[in-house]
């Protein structure tokens, strides 16, 4: 199985386009940039725009969902759309009862902490994935050769939600159940990364010229840990997707001891997060695997000539890599002042490849 002959990646629109030619270790035609969270968050007009509306209501309208994956394209110039939505969408969409609370995060109805509460999850279907291709393709149709990365939460990550119930400061709900239950655990990380593997397909073969898996708390997992409990549901998750040939991206935060079994998993490139430098980074692994990272989103709000300085030296670390796409060491803040992003890719875009 490959892509339709009309995906962006193979008629020609995305293929040569600075961020996949990174992604894929050649010389880009100028540095690529994008921002985790770009879409939304900071930006005024998604704020009106989401006016009065959930925030899973807004991810599963095709129009809406689209429209917000490309107000920061539009307004930064930025070499990627990332496709907004939410890494419990899947749950949400299998008929798993959870709501994003506003100043919380995704809460459960019920939280899933036994082997019969995992046996009793339901099941996604392929259909209940329409909502998710349509907002794809309209997104795809409007970014012309910019290309759309789609995107999906680990299995941990959502493992770890499902278990708490809520967000987590520690996440010592899952990481006790991986050994108290081992066998509920893989069950249950199982489950997951086959509803995020899903969930990753639909947007590649709609139409996203890229894949990211975000392990947003792996960072709380030591490495043995990660290695026997959680990597083996990260690597099937991305199984769902290897044979489309698109890029992926794996990205978790406070990971810098989970590097080399992050890529390990089966991915292109690398996240890093803004805790460690982008040579340190290169040299933990090897040298050969393009990185993507890693401007400390705290510095957005510092003066000028203090961020362009961490910018230029975020982009000298990156050089020693086999390809370097810039982003922050992990989302934008919504404090962030919009006109900052778009001068930062226009710093960017100015020091060349």
């Amino acid at each position: 199985m490959t892509l339709s002959a009309s995906h962006p990646l193979m008629d020609g629109r995305t293929a040569d386009s600075p961020l996949i030619t990174a992604y894929r270790g050649g010389t880009p035609s100028r540095r690529p940039v994008w921002f985790m969270r770009q879409a939304g968050r900071s930006l005024p007009e998604y704020r009106k725009l989401r006016e009065g509306i959930a925030m899973l209501d807004s991810c599963l309208d095709p129009a809406l969902a689209s429209e917000i994956t490309l107000q920061p394209v539009r307004r930064h110039d930025v070499d990627a759309g990332i496709f907004f939505s939410d890494i419990v969408i899947p749950l949400k969409l299998a008929g798993v009862d959870v709501d994003i609370v506003p100043g919380v995060g995704p809460v459960l109805g019920t939280p899933v902490r036994t082997a019969a509460d995992v046996a009793a999850l339901p099941v996604l279907t392929e259909e209940a994935l329409e909502p998710i291709r349509e907002a794809v393709r309209l997104t795809v149709a409007e970014l012309g050769k910019t290309p759309l990365i789609g995107f999906a939460g680990a299995p941990f990550t959502l493992a770890a939600y499902m278990v708490e119930g809520k967000p987590s400061r520690d996440h010592l709900g899952p990481r006790t159940m991986m050994h108290a239950d081992p066998d509920a655990w893989r069950a249950l990380t199982e489950w997951a990364a086959d509803a995020s593997g899903m969930f990753l397909r639909a947007q590649l073969e709609a139409g996203a010229s890229a894949g990211q898996l975000f392990d947003s708390w792996a960072g709380s997992l030591g490495l043995a840990d990660y290695t026997r409990r959680v990597a083996p549901a990260s690597t099937r998750a991305l199984d769902h997707v290897r044979d489309l040939g698109a890029p992926l991206v794996h990205f978790g935060t406070g990971t810098s001891e989970l590097l080399g079994a992050m890529r390990d998993v089966g991915v292109d490139v690398v996240g890093v997060d803004y805790r460690l430098p982008l040579d340190e980074a290169n040299r933990r692994l090897g040298g050969a695997t393009p990185l993507q990272g890693n401007i400390d989103p705290a510095l957005l709000n510092a003066p000028w000539p203090v961020l362009e300085a961490h910018v230029r030296e975020v982009l000298a670390a990156g050089a020693a890599a086999p390809g370097h796409v810039v982003n922050l060491g992990h989302g934008v803040p919504p404090e962030t002042d919009p006109d900052v992003l778009t001068r930062v890719v226009q710093l960017i875009h100015s020091v060349e490849p």
